[in-house]
């Protein structure tokens, strides 16, 4: 069958296969369209499927030959429905730049937050693509959130991948659906297991679920590498991106094989700079080939434009954050006394092992780094001392040449074990005995509310500190959970999860540095404890972040734990090193609001090898870890490199982006379009929707069930729907979150609210919830919720896709309101106008309308309009046709020609920056990997480039409009 080319826009009625289907999305192949749709007609509704117009024949309508039906519905609320429905169905256009999504997600409107989805959203884009770089605490997922939000309203959000660490997924899925009402599927162990159940082996994941979050370490099988190679995505965000910027690891490689096969990518890091242009550059590249020269040049204006950069106090940030932030409390540095069993110890390592006066009994590799390694363990705690030396002792057997290490060890190993007696003894640890008496004093115990996190490097000391503090504190198994990387990502959530209820009697979370990335401990919590100290300016940071961060309304204490080792020639200044590393993360926090470019070396690992320099005394201090005002002062060239571009980045949003296009729609300055006007919000919509399927609020719904509850406040302003699901909308439900399904029993009965207030409500009750639920038995009802979508499917379902309705008005002439839609070559929407085609006599005469709440307006056609039939609407049919053609011929001459010449330059904008590109490389005659990679991404660009240019216009009346009688 040869392929059909057809007049067929998302939002159409089609018969295929002799059943009626809503269209969703039209995307071109090289098989010919590929139509998504939902099923309509009885047998098939509410179930999803995709058809090629190369093999199954689609039927549609010419919209000349549309039939006018009256609507004799109260308030023509018929009418209004299907128009919502159909506006609430039509994208916008992809290179809208104004964020209409994102102050309707239950989020503080924070205008440091819109700016990056404004970044995201600049009309000389042909995709998204960006780095979120802000500090730790901004709200970097609710960012990610919101440009979500924006492209999927713009078409470009039905498959998505969410990449993140481990023990975040629930917490991300949390947020996506919570805020957003965006459902993911959570393929962590359990959900992976799920999928095998359901699906055979060789059917690709990714093409069963739309949206799905999953760790890297799961994408690494096998078995989803193959499928992410066969997968377009519409949009992926890979979180703490700078994990993937190492071209030797599984990460990198991943991380290259989904930046090509997806539309938008968003990568998100706190430090997304390592110290090495390579792997910054891998992260640039990832975003535009070209944002990188073949000779791994990195511009200014390049990272201007691909990155987004603040911290806590930057000029947009410090003012707007006010008391939903708390400013910490000064830190507090407490030194513990050692037992005298620790102070031999320190004195062993110190005279044999870290400043000996002959040479250090260290034999083969790992010489200059291994005594450290010991005093480290050693500062840490005496089992992770412990641990250290035994893994020593066994890599030295049959060692013949490393006798005096072996004796060295086996002597330490003695002296430790006197800080570790048998039985039920407290150890002989001062620094132990410190952290008890802080955590008293902050009166954690069985009984009080307060909660701490405790922070440590060494899983052998996590361990022993649960199993001591168990004892000492009086604690119950459940009142104290220890979380580290060696537990399943299931494991990891769960505790993560908990620690964030109320209700849960969790009282001491004692954590490695597997939590300073990502997690949200602030909740219930604003009292840390570092342990013992990372080595590492980054790692402070991020472990300070848990707590110290957006949402945060308790000052938060931070107390560092230091053992007093004055009287250990050797150790005291390492003590005095460590404790001005701490100083100069609360100076860097509290001065550049990042202590990150401090050191200018941009990666923990990095940061403790100069320490251990310091430690040396090959080093100062204060050059390896130099003050704010030095650090600025220096500006190495990451600094100022970041100074600028923010700067350019600025200079461009107060100028405007010379030389960008105006959105082809165009013409307000409004930076959220009002609504339609047919509805007074969301909710009355879903009323409206809900109605017209149950029947009368309160009543019985005409199929069963137990119907429609409403509550209003004393105001009579709606406070919460709740009703009983329809089996095709709980075939829809079964994609959200699991959890959440099953602890809300959504399936049962669905509760929303429309009113932010009480929304939030629920939310925090969710975390005081006494049954451990964190999910909101009440959630809010954001424009993107699927019963939303739901309502506008059955709405559109009302009529035929032969037919439209014909309502009295405010019009002195019979009057039809079209719709006309340009799109790409992908099928996405680059120009959507709504018209009013006026019959002056016999003569068509269209007005255009930026925004078709004001054209409903004009008409009077809003919730208050009476609703008398039309008598006779047949007598208008013959108006179509000719309504039709003068509207093809507008939108030709108007939009679609300014739509074709904004695409046109858009598009060869880009394909310029790609000749010079190419240009300056084949000049050098570079031949790095790096430039190998983007050569062939090059091409892709240049293909889409191409896609992005208009193809197709389509125009459909969507009511027909007459005077009221009488008039």
């Amino acid at each position: 069958m040869p392929d059909q080319v057809l007049d067929i826009a998302p939002g159409a009625i089609v018969v295929v296969r002799d059943e009626q289907w809503l269209v969703s999305s039209v995307e071109q192949t090289a098989d010919g369209d590929l139509l998504t749709v939902r099923g309509v007609s009885e047998l098939v509704e509410g179930t999803t499927a995709q058809f090629y117009t190369s093999i199954d024949t689609v039927s549609t309508t010419d919209p000349a030959n549309t039939r006018v039906v009256a609507d004799e519905s109260s308030h023509y609320v018929k009418s209004r429905l299907w128009l919502e429905s159909t506006l609430r169905k039509t994208s916008l256009p992809i290179s809208d730049p104004r964020p209409v999504m994102a102050s309707q997600a239950l989020a503080d409107p924070l205008s440091y937050q819109r700016e990056a989805v404004e970044k995201a959203l600049e009309p000389d884009r042909l995709r998204t693509r960006l780095l979120i770089a802000d500090a730790v605490g901004l709200g970097k997922t609710l960012e990610i959130g919101m440009i979500l939000s924006e492209l999927m309203r713009r078409g470009r959000g039905r498959r998505i991948l969410v990449v993140t660490p481990r023990h975040v997924l629930e917490q991300m899925q949390q947020e996506m659906w919570t805020r957003f009402a965006i459902p993911f599927v959570r393929l962590d162990s359990e959900g992976v297991q799920q999928v095998r159940q359901k699906l055979p082996a060789t059917r690709n994941p990714f093409t069963f679920f739309e949206k799905v979050i999953i760790s890297i370490d799961t994408l690494k099988q096998d078995r989803f590498v193959h499928d992410l190679r066969r997968h377009h995505w519409d949009a992926v965000v890979i979180d703490e991106s700078h994990n993937v910027t190492n071209q030797s690891t599984q990460n990198n490689q991943l991380a290259h094989i989904l930046a090509p096969n997806t539309d938008a990518l968003i990568l998100a890091s706190a430090t997304p700079h390592n110290g090495r242009n390579e792997s910054f550059a891998q992260l640039l590249t990832l975003l535009e080939p070209t944002s990188v020269g073949a000779d791994r040049s990195i511009s200014t204006a390049a990272v201007a434009h691909l990155m987004i950069r603040r911290h806590r106090y930057s000029e947009s940030v410090k003012n707007e954050v006010g008391d939903k932030w708390a400013e910490r409390r000064p830190p507090r540095h407490v030194l513990a006394m050692p037992s005298t069993e620790e102070l031999a110890v320190a004195q062993e390592i110190a005279a044999t092992w870290t400043h000996p006066l002959g040479s250090a009994p260290i034999t083969g590799a790992g010489s200059r780094l291994f005594p450290w390694t010991l005093a480290k363990a050693f500062l840490s705690s005496p089992v992770a001392l412990k641990d250290t030396i035994t893994a020593r002792l066994s890599t030295l057997e049959g060692n013949m040449a490393a006798g005096r290490e072996r004796e060295a060890l086996v002597r330490l190993l003695e002296l430790n074990a006197a800080c570790l007696p048998l039985g039920d003894s407290r150890p002989r640890s001062g620094k132990y005995e410190e952290l008890l008496n802080q955590l008293k004093t902050k009166n954690i115990g069985p009984r009080s509310s307060e909660r701490a996190v405790i922070f440590a490097e060494r899983v052998p000391t996590l361990k022993w500190l649960r199993e001591n503090l168990l004892r000492d504190l009086k604690l119950k198994e459940n009142q104290i959970r220890i979380l580290h990387g060696a537990l399943t990502d299931v494991e990891q959530q769960e505790i993560v999860e908990s620690f964030k209820q109320a209700s849960n009697p969790v009282r001491v979370l004692v954590t490695g540095d597997v939590a300073s990335e990502g997690v949200n401990l602030h909740k219930q919590c604003h009292e840390l404890i570092h342990f013992d100290i990372p080595w590492s300016l980054i790692r402070i940071e991020q472990r300070n972040g848990r707590i110290d961060r957006y949402g945060q309304e308790h000052p938060p204490q931070i107390t560092t734990l230091l053992l007093d080792l004055a009287g250990v020639e050797g150790f005291t200044g390492d003590v005095r090193v460590l404790t001005r590393l701490v100083e100069r993360e609360r100076e860097a926090h509290e001065k550049l609001g990042d202590a990150a470019s401090l050191m200018g070396e941009y990666s923990g690992r990095a940061e403790e090898a100069a320490i251990i320099e310091v430690l040396r005394g090959a080093k100062d201090f204060d050059d390896a870890v130099p003050a704010p005002q030095q650090a600025l002062a220096q500006q190495d060239d990451w600094v100022s490199f970041l100074l600028q571009a923010d700067a350019l980045h600025r200079q461009t949003q107060e100028e405007g982006i010379a030389g960008a296009p105006a959105p082809a729609h165009a013409a307000g300055e409004k930076a959220e379009p009002a609504r339609t006007a047919l509805f007074g919000s969301d909710v009355d919509y879903l009323l409206a929707g809900l109605t017209a399927h149950y029947g009368e609020p309160g009543r019985e719904p005409a199929q069963g069930g137990v119907g429609l509850r409403i509550e209003r406040n004393n105001a009579d302003q709606i406070q919460v729907v709740s009703f009983e699901p329809s089996e095709d909308l709980r075939q829809r439900l079964v994609a959200l979150p699991q959890a959440y399904l099953k602890e809300r029993q959504v399936l049962d009965r669905m509760q929303l609210t429309p009113d932010r207030v009480t929304a939030e409500a629920r939310l925090q009750a969710a975390l005081n919830d006494t049954k451990g639920s964190s999910w909101p038995d009440t959630h809010y009802l954001s424009p993107l919720h699927p019963v939303l979508d739901w309502v506008a499917d059955r709405s559109l379902a009302h009529l035929s896709r032969e037919e439209i309705f014909a309502v009295q008005a405010d019009v002195t002439a019979p009057t039809v309101v079209v719709q006309g839609i340009v799109t790409n070559r992908r099928g996405q929407n680059i120009a959507v106008a709504h018209l009013a085609v006026r019959l002056m006599g016999v003569v068509p005469v269209p007005q255009a309308y930026d925004d078709p709440s004001e054209l409903f307006s004009d008409l009077g056609l809003n919730p208050e309009t009476v609703g008398v039939p039309v008598q006779d609407p047949q007598q208008y049919e013959p108006l179509i046709p000719s309504v039709v053609g003068t509207a093809r011929a507008f939108m030709e001459d108007v939009v679609t020609c300014g739509a074709r010449q904004q695409a046109e330059e858009r598009a060869q904008a880009w394909v310029d920056r790609m000749d010079r590109w190419e240009d300056d490389a084949e000049e050098g005659l570079f031949r790095t990997q790096l430039f190998r990679r983007s050569r062939s991404a090059v091409e892709a660009e240049r293909r889409l480039a191409r896609e992005m240019l208009p193809d197709r216009t389509y125009v459909r009346p969507l009511l027909v409009v007459v005077p009221k009688e009488g008039e």
